[in-house]
């Protein structure tokens, strides 16, 4: 095919092999996928490549991915093309191949978007747990000093921020009764 349009690799210039330039006049260039040497700099277009090729680039693009967040786009954009070729309803035979070669990639991709929410979670639980202990110490204070709360007042104050139940905190100090732990909740409103 190659020789039909009068293809021929570049000797000059800092062309690898797989690439095939057209003639003069049609200004192109031919590149054979399966061709291109094994090295990150041809990654990105032997991914897309079919079969051999695109199973080892995908493999290559995996392991690259776990020392460098340089490939975490592209890893991110095979494993969105399995799942959306996966979801379809008539999948050929050519397309299950697909998915069984960008399956690394997306596998990889789950375990991080996996990681990344339970280290959300772990966060908000974090916050979560600060939160309570900063009303159970705040209302353990202001029973301490003031005697029992109405369930109103103890409602108001559990339903604060934590920036506001840290100014309470603080403020507190300066309250002579719960009268004006009450009006200081009224400006919160």
């Amino acid at each position: 095919m190659l020789e039909g349009f009068g293809a021929k690799t570049q000797l000059s210039g800092n062309w690898v092999e797989g690439v095939y330039f057209l003639p003069e006049f049609l200004k192109g260039a031919i590149v054979a996928i399966n061709q291109l040497p094994v090295v990150e700099d041809t990654l990105w277009l032997r991914v897309l490549g079919k079969g051999r090729t695109q199973k080892q680039a995908v493999e290559e693009l995996v392991k690259l991915s776990q020392a460098s967040s340089r490939w975490d786009n592209l890893l991110e954009i095979l494993a969105s093309w399995r799942k959306n070729i996966e979801v379809k309803d008539n999948v050929s035979d050519e397309e299950r191949e697909l998915i069984m070669n960008l399956s690394p990639a997306y596998l990889k991709q789950r375990e991080e978007w996996r990681q990344e929410g339970l280290q959300e979670g772990i966060q908000e639980g974090i916050q979560e747990g600060i939160q309570e202990g900063e009303k159970k110490v705040l209302l353990r204070l202001l029973r301490r000093r003031f005697g029992e709360i109405s369930p109103d007042v103890e409602q108001r104050i559990t339903s604060l921020s934590i920036a506001q139940l840290e100014t309470l905190v603080d403020a507190q100090f300066d309250f002579s009764t719960l009268d004006d732990v009450i009006a200081w909740l009224e400006t919160q409103s």
